[in-house]
């Protein structure tokens, strides 16, 4: 593997680790409602636990409430008792085919709580960046070890790989004030 082909991975790798956390982040409830909240949701149909999105159409009522559209009739109980099950603490209402999710209003308490899962979260993608880091120094280390790259050429590419993980962190940080923004904004 040359130099080139180990900072082309890491850069992959790190886009693919900040776009775990950006998935993270959808799953941690702010105040108003978000379709994405309820991805996490499985539903037993016929027998197999499916994400929710494939037995219905979720969709926003208004900027408090969630609707969730079964696609069949018999999944509105199913997919009730599911939401009511899940670790989101939401409780839904049947309203003949449709079911609403109004999200309850967070407490300043529940909101500091969801800051510091915010910053908890961001803390673990920036760990992944900097292993990332590591081993891709630790690429070129060998490289050099083994005689197929200078010592000047380690110098360059630890430099390169240090500017694409600090662009990658500074993106977390970014990222994570954004979201305690979101959270906090009442």
């Amino acid at each position: 593997m040359t130099i080139a082909e180990i900072k082309q991975t890491i850069e992959g790798k790190m886009d693919q680790s900040i776009a775990a956390f950006k998935n993270n982040l959808t799953k941690i409830r702010t105040g108003r409602a978000n379709p994405a909240l309820l991805d996490t949701i499985h539903v037993d149909y016929y027998g197999s636990m499916v994400p929710l999105s494939q037995v219905a159409n979720v969709s926003l009522l208004d900027s408090r409430t969630i609707s969730v559209q079964p696609w069949e009739k018999s999944m509105g109980a199913k997919i009730e008792k599911a939401i009511r099950e899940s670790e989101l603490g939401l409780n839904p209402a049947s309203l003949g085919e449709l079911i609403r999710v109004p999200m309850p209003p967070m407490s300043e308490e529940r909101r500091k709580e969801m800051t510091k899962l915010v910053r908890n979260e961001g803390e673990g993608a920036k760990v992944a960046i900097r292993n990332l880091r590591r081993d891709a120094n630790d690429s070129v280390k060998k490289l050099v070890k083994d005689k197929l790259a200078s010592e000047d050429d380690q110098k360059r590419a630890e430099a390169d790989v240090q500017k694409v993980t600090d662009k990658h962190i500074a993106l977390i940080d970014q990222l994570v004030a954004d979201k305690e923004q979101d959270i906090m904004a009442v």
